[in-house]
This record gives C-alpha cells, structure tokens and sequence, in this order.
C-alpha cells in the first residue's frame, strides 16, 4: 500500500513540483548555513579586535 502511494506520487506532475520545490529549499537552507558561518566568523574577528583594543587601552 505505501509503495503504491509512492509510486503514484512520484508519477504525478504534483510529485515532480514537489520534488524540485524540495531541491530548491534545500538550497536556499545551504546558502543560509553558508552566509550566517561567514558572517559569524567575521563577526568574532571585528570582537575580537575591539577586545584587544580596549585591553591595550587599559593597560
């Protein structure tokens, strides 16, 4: 029964919409990942710098 019903999904054209629909999220999640890594890290460097700034400052 549940072969069949996935038979008859990927079949459709709904099947094949929905496939394409899942490729593209996937995506666009990976291009997310991707940008929020980078911008962390550059992120930590801009803190890290103003760290050692204030701490020179200071000493």
């Amino acid at each position: 029964m549940m072969l069949t019903t996935l038979r008859r999904f990927l079949k459709s054209k709904d099947g094949a919409t929905a496939i394409a629909h899942g490729l593209i999220d996937a995506l666009i999640g990976v291009v997310i990942i991707s940008a929020v890594t980078a911008l962390g890290t550059t992120i930590e460097t801009q803190f890290n710098a103003i760290e050692k700034a204030i701490a020179a400052s200071t000493a």
